[in-house]
């Protein structure tokens, strides 16, 4: 076994480990959130990590996002994504879609490969197309909701989307969810109430870190537990 991993299976042990080597993942956002869901995902050992994301590393996303330093901006998340998992684990097997996710285009992607599926994507439109197709497939699915203008990381937790409060984002969400009668969905959210302030939301490197590392969390343990055997 890859001495990378001994502190792992130490923890978790050999069978559970295989389990995580054995899954495929994939990601859909690759920004604060998701570069940290990838990234986490990677360092646990998960075998296959693919990623969708159109954007390019930005300036301004250096305050956040772990994929963004002084020498990535301007390249594509995708390909510094994918650098970053092979340099930490070369077994790493990733597939990456350079392409913004859309009602549009969504059947260039087969969900059905998936043991899991992340979204860590910011357009409701998108969110909703995403998990519709996963809960008509039955694919397990986590869905990170609003995570800007928030200062306090230890007010994220999981639920049920239908148990949520405060986020104004899962009220949209379980409005149009309820429409489409899909009648749950794990999610990630703050009790916090936001800051208000400008249109585009505010971040700082603590609150994305956290909610990508809690989603990633989540994911490895219903992995390890065999949740989606059969």
């Amino acid at each position: 076994m890859d001495e990378r991993f001994n502190r792992t299976i130490g923890l978790i042990g050999e069978d559970e480990f295989n389990k995580l080597k054995n899954a495929k993942v994939i990601v859909f956002g690759a920004g604060g959130v998701g570069g940290h869901v990838i990234e986490t995902l990677v360092r646990c050992g998960v075998g296959r990590v693919d990623v969708v994301d159109g954007d390019c590393v930005d300036i301004t996303n250096i305050n956040r996002q772990i994929i963004a330093l002084s020498s990535s901006v301007g390249r594509k998340k995708t390909e510094v994504v994918y650098e970053r998992a092979k340099d930490i684990n070369p077994d790493t097997q990733m597939r990456t879609f350079p392409v913004f996710y859309l009602p549009e285009n969504a059947d260039d992607i087969e969900l059905s490969e998936y043991d899991y599926v992340v979204d860590a994507i910011d357009t409701v439109t998108a969110k909703i197309e995403l998990i519709s197709r996963c809960n008509d497939k039955k694919i397990k699915i986590i869905s990170c909701m609003g995570t800007g203008n928030k200062l306090d990381p230890t007010r994220f937790t999981i639920a049920d989307i239908y148990s949520t409060s405060v986020c104004p984002l899962c009220k949209v969400m379980r409005k149009e969810l309820k429409e489409r009668n899909i009648p749950s969905l794990k999610v990630l959210y703050s009790t916090e109430v936001a800051k208000s302030g400008q249109r585009t939301p505010q971040s700082i490197a603590f609150c994305p870190s956290v909610a990508g590392i809690l989603i990633a969390r989540e994911v490895v343990l219903d992995l390890i537990k065999g949740e989606n055997d059969g």
